[in-house]
């Protein structure tokens, strides 16, 4: 089973700094299988999981500390 998941790269210390947004499909243990980087912010609810970087990161590579957001608005309700 695969979940999709949005990946927000944001900074928390410059709001003037566009966030990051990623669609990451990965399998039950977490292990990725692919990775799109999305050019806006999604519009509907399709994501199984929404996680959040505020560190200022640019690239997922680069980002290691992620906080899970529970009850965010684009994930889909179960």
């Amino acid at each position: 089973m695969k979940r999709k998941v949005l990946v927000i790269l944001s900074n928390r210390l410059n709001r003037l700094q566009k966030p990051k947004y990623f669609e990451v499909l990965c399998d039950e243990k977490g292990n990725i299988a692919s990775e799109t980087p999305l050019r806006t912010a999604p519009r509907k609810a399709i994501y199984d999981e929404v996680w959040e970087n505020d560190e200022g990161k640019t690239e997922m590579s680069s980002a290691y500390r992620m906080k899970r957001k529970y009850g965010h608005p684009l994930q889909k309700e179960k």
